[in-house]
């Protein structure tokens, strides 16, 4: 991509206004310095003393980091925290992200924040390891006075945006924001504003969804499609211009070492090979990144093959942050797509 196409692209990104709906939970990072470590008198176990807690927000709340780190005009989270420490911590995290709008944010005492508690031990010059995870999560499904509050939310939001991102994180159904009802009431979008993109991911696979554009991983494009086995890159391309022409809409499929790859209902296929590794990797937040890119390249008027371009070096930058749900700026990318 040259400096004029690249520049005409995110230059568009200050004007867009993006929704997030989806599942936001609290990223607690629990820093431990191995020097200070003691044995409890009590229980003879090891103590791990926390020398220093840094929040952010995570699961759907990785989107907005990313939407706000390429300079979105305007971000809005639809979502719930719980009337909790967590959901406390939360909040105050969302708002400090610039561009953030919480006008669709529900705060609710009928659930508990979401959490990731992450203990990591941190030595001196090298990377940091993480301990055993501590998560916080609902377990009961979401209530209905909830659920219709989002559903409000998401149909109001809906009049004023360029994009939406769907995001569904919980492994149980039903416990989470994007339930059926709220499915329904995304599906309800396309038909409204036809020209809106709406982009969907889940980590329980996209089966049931209204017709959006689909994002998932080459494992969930093999379940999806009834595959069942691991697919190679021509099956791949394959089943993803049968799904998007099934669906009338754009099929992204993520490749990890083997890069992205989007099919358009329109039966056009491309395939981004991932960049070459510059380091040692964490791949937590690629997946996010992604999403981001994607949803504000689209919402700017980017082609597919532009889109994919600009989501890979996304992916490329976050993977190289460590310890951390990096995001990748306008700046990072550049470096990476700019010939």
């Amino acid at each position: 991509m040259n400096t004029e196409r690249f520049q005409l692209l995110t230059r568009q990104y200050e004007k867009l206004r993006i929704g997030v709906l989806g599942d936001f939970c609290l990223d607690r990072y629990l820093e431990i310095d191995p020097a200070r470590t003691e044995t409890s008198i009590e229980t003879g176990l090891p103590v791990h003393n926390v020398v220093n807690v840094r929040q952010q927000p995570g699961g759907a709340g990785t989107i907005v980091n990313n939407l706000s780190a390429l300079g979105i005009g305007t971000i809005y989270p639809i979502g719930f925290a719980g009337m909790d420490g967590e959901g406390f911590e939360l909040c105050a995290a969302l708002k400090r992200v610039r561009s953030v709008d919480l006008s669709f944010f529900l705060q609710t005492d009928e659930r508990r924040t979401f959490t990731y508690c992450k203990p990591l031990i941190i030595h001196p010059g090298k990377s940091p390891v993480e301990l055993n995870r501590l998560d916080s999560k609902n377990w009961t499904p979401t209530p209905d006075s909830v659920d219709r509050v989002l559903r409000d939310h998401v149909s109001s939001a809906a009049e004023s945006l360029d994009a939406m991102i769907v995001l569904d994180q919980v492994d149980v159904p039903e416990t989470g924001v994007v339930t059926r009802n709220v499915q329904t009431t995304v599906g309800k979008l396309v038909k409204l504003h036809p020209h809106l993109p709406i982009l969907a991911d889940s980590r329980r696979g996209l089966r049931g969804y209204p017709p959006v554009i689909f994002k998932m991983n080459a494992s969930e494009l093999a379940a999806l499609t009834g595959t069942g086995r691991e697919l190679n890159l021509d099956e791949i391309k394959s089943e993803a211009v049968t799904l998007a022409g099934k669906n009338g809409q754009t099929v992204l499929v993520s490749l990890a070492a083997r890069g992205i790859l989007g099919a358009s209902a329109e039966g056009d296929v491309c395939h981004i090979a991932a960049l070459p590794v510059r380091g040692e990797i964490d791949i937590v937040g690629a997946g996010d990144a992604v999403s981001a890119n994607l949803a504000a390249a689209m919402a700017a008027g980017a082609s597919l093959a532009e889109a994919l371009e600009l989501a890979n070096a996304a992916a490329s930058v976050v993977i190289h942050k460590l310890g951390t749900t990096g995001t990748a700026s306008v700046g990072e990318i550049s470096k990476l797509v700019v010939q």
